[in-house]
């Protein structure tokens, strides 16, 4: 079980005083008005993953995503996800995020765009799900088990809290065949925070928590050169809009994307895609 001063550790590295009046005032820097925005306004800071608002649609049409399906947003962030699987799927996402800004500025821009409706966030722990068993229909995550290192635990707690014939979707970075991985990255500043596995490893944790595998996908080499060009802009000040995700990383943002794209093409990290059924 991460404890308490992990957990200092990773608001330290993922949160920022003022992050919402950042996000607002770069808004309103791209002509926005907050007052106005979309979902899809927001993707460049809230779709905080490799391939971005792409990787979320194209992840859910794997997933059969429909609407009305009960959904946990594990590492829910700053509510991209969420809001994007309810406003093009019609679901209903509730997320849940240890850092607990991210869950503060996550309600404030779903106010704005009209969605506090049809999702919420809760601050919390995903090895101690504050919900009830068979609570949802789709439990969903996109890179957030990297900064996890009892993942035995986390998915027998999606196990759990999933109905019967339900699905666990998710998008990670995994360990790749050379070790160990150029830091800082967007997860982690240092080793300390990182705990990635292997794909055999984790096949073998989802079989042994009650998952049988649906679809498995390595996209690394499918995200690897969009990738390349959104490390070269976040890299060269004159060429990164003000809405990104150098406003949650700070000025290292450009450093970590480039040691992604290291990593990537090093084999020391690896992309995949998967849906599994709770069985």
């Amino acid at each position: 079980m991460q404890d308490q001063s992990f957990e200092f550790s990773l608001n330290k590295h993922y949160g920022r005083a003022g992050l919402g009046d950042a996000i607002l005032a770069a808004l309103r820097e791209t002509g926005k008005d907050p007052e106005k925005i979309t979902v899809d306004d927001l993707a460049p800071v809230a779709e905080f993953h490799i391939g971005g608002l792409g990787a979320t649609l194209e992840l859910a049409q794997l997933a059969g995503t429909g609407k009305g399906m009960r959904i946990l947003d594990l590492g829910s962030g700053l509510g991209g996800p969420a809001r994007t699987l309810a406003q093009h799927f019609g679901c209903h996402v509730t997320g849940l995020d240890l850092t607990e800004e991210f869950c503060q500025v996550a309600s404030m821009l779903s106010a704005l765009t009209g969605m506090q409706d049809r999702v919420s966030f809760q601050h919390g722990n995903a090895l101690e799900m504050p919900f009830e068993d068979a609570s949802f229909d789709l439990v969903w995550t996109q890179q957030a088990s990297m900064n996890i290192e009892d993942k035995a635990t986390m998915y027998a707690e999606a196990h759990r809290v999933l109905a019967v014939g339900g699905r666990l979707v998710f998008q990670d970075v995994l360990a790749g065949s050379v070790a160990p991985p150029h830091f800082p990255v967007p997860w982690a500043r240092e080793a300390g925070l990182s705990y990635l596995q292997p794909p055999d490893a984790v096949h073998d944790l989802l079989a042994k928590a009650g998952f049988r595998e649906m679809i498995w996908r390595d996209v690394t080499a499918q995200y690897l050169g969009e990738y390349r060009k959104l490390a070269a802009k976040t890299a060269d000040p004159g060429g990164q809009a003000p809405l990104g995700i150098h406003l949650i990383l700070g000025p290292d943002a450009g450093v970590m994307r480039n040691n992604v794209v290291r990593n990537l093409e090093e084999q020391r990290i690896v992309l995949v895609q998967c849906v599994l059924k709770r069985t």
